[in-house]
């Protein structure tokens, strides 16, 4: 029921963020890449000049709020996550001389995911239910000429599905490739 009021509130930021997209000289306009830590596809898209719209799916490690010590055990679930990433940091890469591909900056977002964990066995009891998150979080991405990609994020998010909701860590790392991608930025 949550995924399902949540759905039009993602389509209409995703529509409204296409309609008011304008392309600055920071962010890459579009990049396609290959997960591989967390098998999966993951786009990332200019929004403004130091914004974009990342989302993913795939399979995704991730906590299983279900378990009786969250910690204990990682699940590994198909996951479909996005982020709207703020770059702060693009000008002082460009003044020391650092390149900016492939959207090479630390960034702050908020996070939102959802995961499909399908029937699973918690507790002795057969257990079939999606569950999801939203947080903020603080990270960074790196990405060089030979199309390597990795990001790493660290924040916290509010859990919910079919349990008590709670506040858990959130820490996201994505190693891959960039395999398409459309650029726009300077100081290459």
């Amino acid at each position: 029921m949550y995924f399902k009021q949540s759905l039009p509130l993602f389509l209409l930021l995703l529509l409204v963020s296409q309609a008011n997209a304008q392309f600055g000289k920071n962010c890459e306009l579009r990049q396609m890449k290959i997960n591989l830590l967390n098998p999966g596809f993951e786009y990332e898209m200019a929004i403004g000049t130091n914004t974009t719209f990342d989302i993913k799916a795939g399979m995704q490690v991730a906590l299983d709020p279900l378990v009786s010590n969250v910690y204990d055990e990682l699940g590994f679930f198909p996951a479909i996550a996005a982020q709207y990433r703020y770059y702060y940091n693009f000008e002082k890469r460009q003044r020391n001389r650092r390149q900016i591909y492939g959207n090479s900056a630390n960034y702050v977002a908020p996070a939102v995911a959802a995961f499909f964990p399908g029937t699973r066995t918690v507790g002795n009891t057969d257990v079939k239910s999606a569950f999801g998150y939203a947080g903020l979080v603080t990270g960074l991405q790196r990405s060089y000429d030979s199309g390597f990609n990795f990001s790493f994020d660290a924040g916290a998010a509010f859990y919910t599905g079919q349990f008590k909701g709670s506040i858990y860590p959130l820490v996201n790392l994505s190693i891959g490739w960039i395999i398409s991608e459309k650029r726009w930025c300077v100081g290459r």
